[in-house]
């Protein structure tokens, strides 16, 4: 099989099991301002179980989910503790690593600075890129001391990811820019914007992204879009991995669709670590080189993941 970056999975139920509340509107931020120590253990936790990208805990640290006035006041600080516990955790790793004879690279941990979709998961009609960089800016200026790179998540449509990107480009980190994808659409999947999957492929190579996922979708709707995204970047000579992290979020009727940032989501409990690996064997098989969980994929998800 080839070689495989293994990515961390969903922080937010983690932070659950840590001890951390989770309630909507501030979700995972909620941690960073009342419980610390959580998002340290959920990283930790992830850790153990063969993770070797730490993504900071900086989803929620938008206005949609604080509110205007605390993200005003405190989304730089709060940017900057999610860097620094995600680096702590990952400094730890380092340093148990340095002291096994048997330590190598793909021990090494590298924190990704979580950039979320500023308005809204799901929400390309909330998307204003007028406002975009006044939201960015607190993010990139307090995570950049601790992440290696960036990863852009849940992007809705091309506008998102060309106004995100653009934002990102001057702190001179490799870019990762992860798509959500429409969870009723399984044989040509589509953004949530309705844009196709063809076009994010050939605007994350014009633009020069140093990796294209997908993300917060269904594990069923991953194969199609990651085969399709390979088979294009390889048509074009164009090193690019690709890479997916599925939700497990309880599946939606077109009568009652998901709606993300209202309440707390219910997960698949038949979406077990084998199911999940069974996923991910195929997206493999289709072209993926980088694979973690979303939205419910706990530690025992990513330690199938590892042995796999």
């Amino acid at each position: 099989m080839a070689r495989i970056t293994l990515l961390d999975g969903g922080l937010s139920r983690e932070l659950e099991n840590c001890g951390a509340e989770l309630r909507q509107p501030e979700w995972s931020a909620l941690a960073l301002m009342e419980k610390p120590e959580a998002v340290l253990q959920a990283h930790r936790n992830f850790l153990k179980a063969g993770a070797q990208v730490l993504t900071t805990n900086s989803y929620a640290l938008v206005p949609f989910h604080i509110g205007a006035e605390r993200f005003g006041r405190d989304a730089l600080g709060l940017a900057a503790r999610a860097g620094k516990l995600a680096r702590e955790a990952a400094d730890e790793a380092a340093d148990g690593a340095a002291d096994e004879a048997s330590a190598d690279e793909s021990r090494t941990v590298r924190v990704a600075g979580s950039i979320p979709p500023l308005f809204g998961s799901y929400r390309p009609d909330l998307f204003d890129a007028a406002r975009a960089p006044d939201l960015l800016a607190p993010l990139i200026e307090g995570l950049a001391p601790y992440a290696d790179f960036w990863l852009v998540e849940t992007i809705s449509s091309l506008i998102e990811a060309r106004t995100v990107f653009a934002g990102l480009k001057p702190t001179e980190k490799p870019v990762w820019l992860s798509f959500t994808l429409e969870d009723a659409i399984r044989d040509v999947p589509r953004l949530r914007s309705g844009e196709s999957v063809e076009e994010s492929v050939q605007l994350a190579a014009g633009l020069g992204a140093d990796a294209l996922l997908f993300n917060c979708s269904a594990p069923e709707v991953m194969e199609a879009a990651v085969r399709l995204a390979a088979d294009l970047l390889a048509g074009q000579g164009k090193g690019i991995p690709v890479g997916v992290y599925a939700n497990a979020f309880v599946e939606k009727s077109d009568d009652d669709p998901m709606v993300a940032n209202e309440t707390i989501t219910p997960v698949r409990k038949e979406l077990t670590p084998e199911r999940y690996r069974d996923f991910a064997r195929s997206w493999v098989d289709a072209g993926a080189r980088i694979i973690g969980g979303c939205c419910g994929i706990g530690p025992d998800h990513i330690a199938a993941l590892r042995d796999l």
